[in-house]
């Protein structure tokens, strides 16, 4: 399969730089200067991948993830300014699925990218991922299709945050540590700081829980991770 990304960034020469090294690994991009440019190019372009920079003229890069989140679950990476957790943390709660911090080297963000397209569009015929559909309280996920429901009605995942429930619900009982969800759903080795973590718990929590602020199915396990009950 041919991947296209969709690269929107001010600074022009930092994109002419990445699009060399994605250029070797036959992916292409497609560059905007700033957000409106984005969501135009978005709508005609019907990219694989978003690579938005936060700091941009016109909208800023969370203006465009959250116009483009009521129409797709794309894969989406930010980039943000040195130090700045808020920018992270707002990123993903917004449904990012994964940063990057400027300046950068593009070999590191090339392989987040490959590491993004291969879980999203690979995600069925993983090595591993198995595809029966799994039943946990009133929640539905059936993984080889990318969907979650709860009373029957449909909840909005990102690819990141279903990778995570498959884990959990799949191994209801089962503790595991911020290292071992990082290492399965990023399929990465362990790279983040823990705020990535548990801002995606904190997602899903929103999402299928009565009261995230309670949390009934998954929890957490002070000092050594998370765990989906088990009925």
């Amino acid at each position: 399969m041919n991947y296209r990304i969709l690269a929107a960034d001010d600074e022009t020469e930092l994109l002419d730089a990445l699009g060399l090294f994605l250029e070797r690994e036959k992916i292409e991009i497609i560059k905007a200067r700033d957000g409106e440019e984005a969501i135009a190019l978005f709508g005609q372009e019907d990219p694989h991948l978003l690579l938005l920079d936060i700091m941009m003229p016109k909208k800023d890069g969370f203006e465009v993830l959250r116009e483009v989140r009521i129409k797709s679950k794309i894969p989406a990476i930010m980039a943000t300014a040195k130090d700045q957790d808020y920018d992270k943390i707002l990123g993903l709660e917004l449904g990012a699925d994964d940063y990057i911090t400027k300046p950068y080297n593009p070999m590191e963000v090339v392989a987040r990218i490959k590491a993004q397209l291969r879980r999203y569009y690979d995600y069925g015929s993983s090595e591993g991922i198995q595809s029966e559909e799994i039943r946990r309280f009133a929640l539905v996920l059936k993984p080889e299709e990318g969907i979650l429901e709860k009373n029957g009605e449909p909840i909005t995942l990102t690819g990141t945050e279903l990778r995570i429930l498959e884990l959990l619900m799949r191994n209801a009982g089962r503790i595991y540590t911020k290292q071992q969800i990082f290492d399965y759903a990023w399929e990465d080795p362990y790279m983040s700081d823990d705020n990535t973590i548990m801002v995606h718990i904190s997602n899903i929590r929103a999402k299928i829980e009565h009261n995230p602020k309670v949390p009934e199915m998954l929890k957490t396990i002070k000092g050594l991770g998370y765990k989906f009950e088990k009925e």
